[in-house]
């Protein structure tokens, strides 16, 4: 059992994951809102307003929390070792530090993989390559920092290829009347699946805590009918819808402005592509990152009119961040963790 002085890190620790979930919603929230606002369908106070309400009703579309399981089961967890209460904690504050950096620097980098590389430097501080599920967990969900951004650049590019020649006769200003409202739904298609798949992961980060503190002996399964996870589900996607409404514009300028020259027509199916892959993940449990999967899709609809109308420096600047964030993320929560070995000994 924990003591009262733990117990109180549990509280205060859900309190900054949900934080966390706040954070991740108004760094990602132009993940949601960059090609509509980019395109002039909606002013940026508006799109945000729109991508909170999805990313919230997410809730009620994706019914399985295989996501949430993935990030609950990261770190091996023994139920009631306080010691895991301290693991999670650390693993948040390099996740919250890597995003606010990158966020300052109008990056758009990849908010899950900061919390993944989070949860595994604090996993390695406190017990070392064993305490991670690298097999089943840790090594699928880094694949894809390669394959989601192909996902989306494939899907955004046979869409676009699609749409071009279905409208082939059509006169460009029809053409732009009418994607100019197809867009309204798009980008809430695009929202549900970023509100389906990000809110999972604080969900998940919640339960591990609560394993480690000896609330449940196993990860649970998340549903509505549970009173013991229904607040759980609730906070975690009220987080999120808050964080996007506070919105992300000067990401919003990286992705739906310099990477490469957006129409109505592009943007629709940039978001299509995107909900798509997202969509495809959240069903199967994979965390993937909303960013990297939209910031695919643009540069997939770009490259149906010329290669050199994509901004590559931009864009070679977006993946060097990819490639850092875990590592960062990781060192930033191995160093907490250590401090909090240092403070306490007992850990």
């Amino acid at each position: 059992m924990i003591d009262h002085a733990t117990w109180c890190v549990v509280i205060g620790t859900i309190v900054i994951a949900l934080a966390f979930d706040v954070i991740n919603g108004f760094h990602d929230a132009a993940n949601s809102i960059a090609t509509v606002v980019s395109t002039r369908v909606l002013s940026p106070r508006i799109a945000v307003l729109w991508a909170a309400f999805f990313n919230f009703v997410a809730i009620f579309v994706f019914h399985r929390t295989q996501v949430a399981k993935t990030i609950a089961d990261i770190v091996i967890i023994e139920p009631g070792n306080s010691a895991f209460v301290f693991v999670v904690l650390s693993g948040l504050i390099g996740a919250i530090v890597w995003d606010l950096l990158t966020w300052i620097w109008g990056l758009p980098t990849s908010s899950s993989h900061a919390l993944i590389g989070g949860m595994v430097g604090a996993g390695l501080a406190y017990n070392g390559i064993h305490a991670i599920q690298w097999k089943t967990k840790v090594l699928p969900t880094m694949s894809f920092i390669f394959v989601a951004p192909l996902i989306g650049m494939l899907m955004g590019f046979c869409i676009m290829m699609i749409v071009i020649w279905l409208f082939r006769r059509w006169r460009p200003m029809d053409i732009d009347k009418v994607f100019r409202k197809v867009q309204l739904f798009s980008a809430s298609m695009y929202s549900l699946g970023h509100g389906g798949n990000d809110a999972q992961k604080t969900m998940g980060v919640i339960v591990a805590l609560l394993l480690g503190a000896g609330v449940f002996q196993k990860a649970p399964d998340l549903k509505f009918s549970d009173p013991k996870t229904l607040w759980i589900i609730l906070s975690c996607q009220t987080a999120m819808a808050v964080g996007t409404a506070f919105g992300g514009w000067r990401i919003v300028k990286t992705m739906g402005m310099k990477i490469t020259k957006l129409k109505p027509v592009n943007g629709v199916c940039a978001e299509t592509g995107g909900a798509l892959t997202l969509f495809f993940a959240t069903h199967f449990g994979i965390p993937v990152s909303t960013t990297h999967v939209i910031t695919g899709s643009i540069i997939g609809v770009g490259a149906t009119n010329r290669l050199s109308g994509i901004k590559w420096g931009v864009a070679q600047r977006i993946v060097w961040a990819w490639f850092i964030t875990i590592p960062f993320s990781a060192l930033v929560a191995a160093i907490c963790f250590w401090i909090v070995r240092y403070l306490h000994p007992k850990i």
